[in-house]
């Protein structure tokens, strides 16, 4: 068993439209085939639901309950209502996942943990970078990516995860800086 100590966690941010999810399931199967257990973390900007209605867990929720988990012999989730709770920090969801070598995190932009940025030139929005001093590379497809900070092109994957496992920090620095981070 893999101790909490051992994981690193990396963020993936970017507008969107950038890439950011397909260039994470991309990454996966790379990270995998050099021996890393990795798990993802998505922020999601709107209301979801990962359940059906009519289904016996949707009616539990439907019914009031904080939390309801799921099992099967392939999988399991735990779904848990915020019931008008503010939203969970990152630092609160990091916890919440089992150890791991990697924790991707998308999304979370504003946090300050440490990241890479997602640019896709075609989407003409100005880059994160230069407003954010905890993004430490951008993966890009533009023609002339940033001279400031590592850059490697969007589609090459090998070298994006060499990016990641050179600029991860342990979950232990992460949670100590998001820890000095303001309330939103």
């Amino acid at each position: 068993m893999k101790d909490h100590f051992k994981t690193k966690v990396l963020g993936l941010a970017g507008w969107s439209g950038a890439g950011k999810t397909t260039l994470i399931t991309k990454l996966i199967p790379v990270l995998k085939q050099r021996g890393l257990g990795v798990s993802t973390l998505k922020h999601a900007h709107h209301a979801f639901d990962v359940d059906q209605p009519g289904k016996d867990s949707y009616v539990h929720r439907e019914a009031g309950a904080t939390e309801v988990l799921v099992a099967s012999s392939n999988r399991w989730v735990l779904m848990h209502e915020l019931r008008g709770a503010p939203e969970p920090r990152l630092a609160e969801l990091l916890m919440h996942l089992s150890p791991v070598d990697l924790i991707l995190v998308e999304g979370f932009k504003l946090d300050l943990h440490a990241k890479i940025e997602v640019h896709r030139d075609a989407n003409g929005k100005p880059f994160l970078y230069p407003d954010d001093p905890h993004i430490r590379a951008v993966v890009t497809d533009t023609p002339q990516p940033p001279e400031s900070l590592p850059s490697v092109h969007l589609d090459a994957t090998g070298s994006v995860a060499d990016l990641i496992l050179r600029f991860a920090l342990h979950l232990d620095e992460t949670l100590s800086r998001l820890a000095a981070q303001e309330p939103r």
